[in-house]
């Protein structure tokens, strides 16, 4: 049985893909700082075998002994927000280059680095900037890495859908980003894992770009539409410029824990779509899931939360 180690493997995506490949009856070695996290794995390994490792991405000794042994590696660590010593370029950027040189250097046969949809060395974005940085280190380091960029994930316990059901059933009115015309493409979080598991079986998908999106292209003010109607809420929708999403930003970037970050409304103010020249889902035989099939099944009128 082969191995693959599942770097982030306790969560929202990771924990989705680790399921998939152990239903398929691999052996899954899930690599986090926590494994007490991703505890509850063990118990739904289907067929296959799941396997708990403490290791940080930033502690390359760490990552060397979780790839000892694997046959593949997925790298799903990531996140939207810096915090104290966890900059985007540390796990973006260094992080990223660690998991892939040392799955280079212990002969793994396959590399899946999952990056974001839009990531780009020369955004003035900290966040795409650091994205694009990660995947330029990937592929030095791991030249056959098959990188995967996916758009806002959604599915039960997703962050974006259930922070927009929160704010529709507690706030009368609900701000959007200038016109809330900027173009969102959500992919299903079961579809990612899904591709994940279609490129370890699929020899021509090494080296490798796909960008992940949903059947569906829809402006911020549509999504936030869907999910009012969903809470069965009557909800004003107030387009806000931008610049006063920048200003509030700024004043709550000297918060512990801020709510929003500037870098969080620069991302808002720029479509996140799949190119119409870009390896897709599709090109993995995958029929992509849609918003309106998924979302009906964790917010309806009913729902309290799941986070």
């Amino acid at each position: 049985m082969k191995r693959i180690t599942v770097f982030g493997g306790s969560g929202f995506l990771g924990r989705r893909i680790v399921l998939r490949l152990a239903a398929g009856g691999a052996a899954v070695r899930v690599a986090v700082r926590h494994p007490e996290l991703a505890s509850r794995l063990k118990g739904a390994a289907g067929d296959g075998t799941v396997e708990l490792m403490c290791a940080d991405v930033w502690d390359e000794k760490s990552v060397s002994r979780a790839v000892r042994d694997s046959s593949f590696v997925i790298n799903t660590v990531g996140h939207y927000v810096e915090k104290s010593g966890a900059t985007f370029d540390a796990v973006h950027g260094q992080g990223a280059l660690h998991v892939a040189r040392q799955a280079s250097e212990a002969g793994v046969r396959r590399l899946i680095h999952i990056s974001g949809l839009g990531a780009d060395p020369s955004s003035d974005s900290p966040y795409v900037k650091a994205r694009g940085i990660g995947e330029a280190l990937v592929r030095e380091a791991f030249v056959d890495a098959t990188i995967l960029r996916p758009s806002v994930i959604f599915g039960p316990e997703d962050a974006f859908f259930n922070r927009l059901s929160d704010m529709a059933r507690r706030a009368p009115i609900l701000p959007l980003f200038g016109r809330g015309l900027t173009k969102l493409q959500p992919v299903f979080v079961n579809d990612v894992a899904e591709a994940c598991a279609s490129v370890l079986a699929g020899p021509e998908t090494a080296g490798k770009v796909y960008e992940l999106g949903g059947p569906g292209v829809y402006t911020y003010a549509d999504l936030l539409r869907l999910v009012v109607e969903r809470t069965g809420r009557n909800r004003l929708l107030l387009p806000v410029p931008f610049f006063i999403w920048e200003g509030m930003a700024a004043l709550m970037a000297f918060l512990p824990n801020p709510p929003l970050t500037p870098d969080q409304v620069k991302l808002m103010n720029e479509d996140n779509v799949v190119e119409a020249t870009a390896l897709t889902l599709a090109d993995l035989g995958i029929t992509s899931t849609s918003v309106e099939d998924i979302l009906p099944t964790y917010i309806n009128p009913d729902y309290q939360g799941s986070r």
